[in-house]
């Protein structure tokens, strides 16, 4: 795709600049070493351990790896490889540079990355530790925030810190305040003092305050971080002697408007500024059993597919900010993907088998928080059933093609019981169970309907699909809809879509998408932080930044 700052997200260790990875027994170490020379972008030197969107690229690869292709870690050490300095957070010259729709991005990312180490945490027996051996301050100590645990060094000047309201006129922006009171229930009265104070807090202070989990004197931290590391590895249910699954690189063609996978494609059409995803099914000989998976190694369908589309979405993402639509389609044998769900069912306690589940729960997670409109078109040679089914269930509308005439050509739909609770959104809710607001007669009745396929006007009694067009009217509906979306605010559909989107209870993981990036974005527009004098603006030039004093 040819674009002046596209962003790559595949990584491998071997082209790493800023974490080197260490295996020793159940423990993996990533040590972050940031090359300052190695910004995504030119204008600003990675100093002291800061980082850009490049750094958690690097990082989002490194975790990923150690879940598929190192079973036998049950434990990731994450530290600094720099002396005094654990991690001082976003880089605040690339912040400064940054347009604001990049900063959104990058912030959005980064806060994936985050929530993918508390996924493999509560699904994966992979435990994170922090070893916090220096400084650490803003994205850094949001970081060791979401791991597992934290240890801090007691030399007297290590230190945690959120120093982004007084320093910089903005909120830390992945999840440091919600991650604060929800997960370690630091008192509102402590994280205000926290959060409002560059300094810091080090220590037994730290330590009570339930900034960190534990102190070790420099000369005994090492010792101690091993021996926490052993010990919450001794709880993790990873298999001791299991072989990897070596994630081979994606087979992708990248053309000026389409990108081309083996399982997924994306099409472009600039002029009416939409996207068409297409995934094909599976094809040919299918693994039968888990001797067959093991023989496909990264290329057993359900993860190369989940592999392919979760690099389709960031890319067009970053790379295509103007594609405003995303209409997502499929093609292929129902009987195929019902196949492999079933497969996925009997298998799904098996390390290899519930990490490709996990991909794709985490996959269709970053499809609900794009900020595009998503349509799913459900016409004849789709096989939306079962894990398929759920990019239908994603999507804002779904339009299914009613064939009265050709039932053998009609398109249909089918209910899986991965649709039940296989792929939780990120209020940990079913989308099934979000469509229906957990009212049992609907979902009893989609149950009830498990297995079966089901035509345009059986799916739309369901309440499965929002509109089942004939075929005289399909191509006008269709059309109409998407002209009617195009034309209409990209902002004001952003928080249509991510407030109906995510309706229902609310965790850890919604606060941090919905409030917190409600409010940075908001932030980050106001002068106070990004105008000519804003505190982000000004900093590191000596000067003092200038408020507008009136609250808003």
């Amino acid at each position: 795709m040819s674009h002046s700052s596209h962003v790559e997200y595949q990584s491998h260790p071997s082209r790493y600049r800023h974490w080197t990875l260490e295996f020793n027994g159940p423990v993996a170490t990533l040590k972050a070493n940031f090359d300052e020379n190695g910004g995504l972008r030119p204008g600003y030197k990675l100093k002291l351990n800061s980082y850009d969107l490049g750094v958690d690229i690097e990082l989002n690869d490194a975790i990923s790896r150690i879940r598929f292709e190192h079973p036998v870690v049950r434990t990731v050490v994450i530290t600094s490889a720099k002396e005094r300095v654990f991690c001082s957070g976003a880089n605040i010259f690339m912040l400064s540079l940054s347009s604001h729709a990049w900063k959104v991005n990058f912030c959005k990312f980064t806060n994936e990355t985050r929530n993918g180490m508390e996924d493999a945490s509560a699904y994966s027996g992979l435990k994170f530790l922090a070893a916090v051996n220096g400084a650490c301050a803003g994205g850094g100590y949001e970081l060791a925030l979401a791991c597992d645990e934290i240890i801090l060094v007691d030399d007297r000047s290590s230190a945690v810190s959120l120093p982004e309201v007084p320093m910089l006129g903005v909120l830390p922006g992945t999840g440091g305040l919600t991650r604060l009171t929800d997960k370690r229930h630091v008192r509102h009265d402590l994280a205000d003092v926290f959060c409002t104070s560059a300094e810091g807090v080090r220590g037994e202070k730290a330590l009570a305050w339930r900034l960190v989990d534990a102190l070790a004197k420099p000369a005994v931290f090492a010792a101690k971080v091993r021996q926490r590391a052993l010990e919450l590895a001794a709880g993790s249910d990873r298999p001791a002697d299991a072989q990897g699954v070596v994630l081979t690189p994606l087979q992708r063609s990248a053309e000026p408007d389409a990108l081309i996978y083996t399982h997924v494609a994306v099409r472009i059409d600039r002029s009416r500024r939409a996207a068409t995803f297409t995934v094909k099914a599976p094809s040919g000989q299918q693994p039968e059993d888990i001797a067959a998976v093991e023989a496909a190694g990264a290329d057993w369908y359900p993860l190369a597919m989940a592999r392919e589309l979760d690099d389709a979405i960031l890319s067009m993402r970053s790379n295509e900010p103007d594609i405003g639509i995303w209409l997502l389609k499929t093609e292929g044998a129902v009987d195929a993907v019902l196949a492999m769900d079933a497969l996925l069912l009997a298998l799904r306690t098996n390390w290899r088998v519930r990490e490709t589940i996990g991909l794709l729960r985490r996959t269709l997670s970053r499809l609900d928080v794009s900020a595009r409109s998503l349509f799913a078109v459900i016409d004849a040679g789709s096989c939306f059933a079962g894990t398929l089914l759920e990019l239908a269930l994603a999507c804002d509308r779904s339009y299914q093609l009613a064939l009265a005439d050709d039932a053998a050509r009609a398109p249909r739909l089918a209910v899986t019981d991965c649709n039940f609770g296989f792929y939780p959104m990120a209020t940990g809710q079913s989308r099934l169970a979000r469509r229906f607001y957990d009212e049992k007669a609907a979902l009893d009745a989609v149950r009830a309907a498990t297995g079966l396929r089901l035509d345009a006007d059986a799916a739309f009694a369901l309440g499965l699909v929002t509109a089942n067009p004939d075929d005289i009217d399909w191509d006008d509906e269709l059309r109409i809809a998407i002209e009617e979306r195009i034309a209409m605010s990209p902002d004001a559909l952003s928080g249509l879509e991510a407030n109906l989107r995510f309706n229902g209870t609310e965790t850890m993981a919604t606060r941090i998408f919905g409030r917190l990036s409600a409010w940075q974005n908001w932030i980050f527009q106001r002068p106070n932080a990004v105008g000519d004098r804003g505190a982000l603006k000004v900093y590191g030039k000596g000067e003092r930044a200038q408020f507008d004093w009136s609250r808003v």
